[in-house]
This record gives structure tokens, C-alpha cells and sequence, in this order.
């Protein structure tokens, strides 16, 4: 065999290869390739998408949980005032029932010393009845010095 024939036998050969190649290899290729690039490409839009959407969810999350904490806020605030004014009407009513109770304690001493005035007046006036019958010696008619022995108790 010449080497020139088959230089150009393996030239229409390759030609056809690359005929044959470009025709029906080459295209389905190029198809999957460019099909790979826009599925890449639509997964990296994805991503951006997503992280911006997780950028938007974040600060969301970090706007609810400063409203959170500042409505927790509130609430102790509002506990705290709401315990402090019961701690003030607490003392409040303690003080005015301690008044109250001072007050009636006061009361009842008075009555009580009043009572004690005039059980003292009475023994009083029954120890005068009785020194005055021991100096006279004699009996008195409690009936007819009862006008004295009142003027006495009052005296006293």
C-alpha cells in the first residue's frame, strides 16, 4: 500500500468521523452541557434567592424578638407597678386598721377608767358611810343620807 492513499484514506475517514460526530454525538453533548450550565445557573439564583430570603426571615425574626422583649418589658414594668400599689393599699389598710384598733383600744381604756372612777367612788363613798357610822356609833339610814352620799360620789 502507497502511504499517500492511505494518508488520505484515514483523511475521509477522520473527515467522516468528525462529519458523523458534529452530526449526531455533537449536539445531544452540547444540549446536556447547556442543559447543566441553566440547571447550575437557576441553582445558584436559587441560592441567592434563598439567602436573601433567610437574610429577609432573620431580621423578622430579630424584629419579633425585639418586640417580644420589649412587650416582656412592659409587662414587668406593669407587674411591677401593679405589685407596688398593692404594697402601698396594704399598707394603707394596715395603717388604717392599726389606727382603728388603737382607737378602740383608746376607747375601751377610757370606758375602762371611767368604770375604775366609779367603783372607786362607789368604795369611797361606801368607806365613808362606814367611817362615819363608826365615828357616831350608831346606825345610818342609808335612805335618808342617799341625797349626801351622792353629792359625795360626785365630789370625788
Amino acid at each position: 500500500m502507497n502511504i499517500n492513499s492511505t494518508l488520505f484514506l484515514q483523511a475521509v475517514v477522520f473527515a467522516i468521523l468528525v462529519w458523523f460526530s458534529m452530526r449526531y454525538i455533537w449536539p445531544p453533548i452540547t444540549k446536556a452541557l447547556d442543559e447543566r450550565a441553566r440547571k447550575i445557573a437557576d441553582g445558584l439564583a436559587a441560592a441567592d434567592k434563598a439567602k436573601s430570603e433567610l437574610a429577609q426571615a432573620n431580621q423578622r425574626v430579630e424584629q419579633q424578638l425585639s418586640a417580644a422583649r420589649d412587650d416582656a418589658g412592659k409587662r414587668l414594668a406593669d407587674a411591677e407597678r401593679l405589685a407596688q400599689s398593692i404594697v402601698e393599699e396594704a399598707k394603707t389598710r394596715a395603717n388604717e386598721e392599726g389606727a382603728k384598733i388603737v382607737a378602740a383600744a383608746k376607747a375601751e381604756a377610757d370606758q375602762a377608767l371611767v368604770q375604775a372612777r366609779e367603783a372607786l367612788r362607789e368604795q369611797v363613798a361606801a368607806l365613808a358611810v362606814k367611817g362615819a357610822e363608826q365615828i357616831l356609833r350608831r346606825e345610818v339610814n342609808a335612805g335618808v343620807h342617799a341625797d349626801l352620799l351622792s353629792r359625795l360620789k360626785t365630789e370625788l
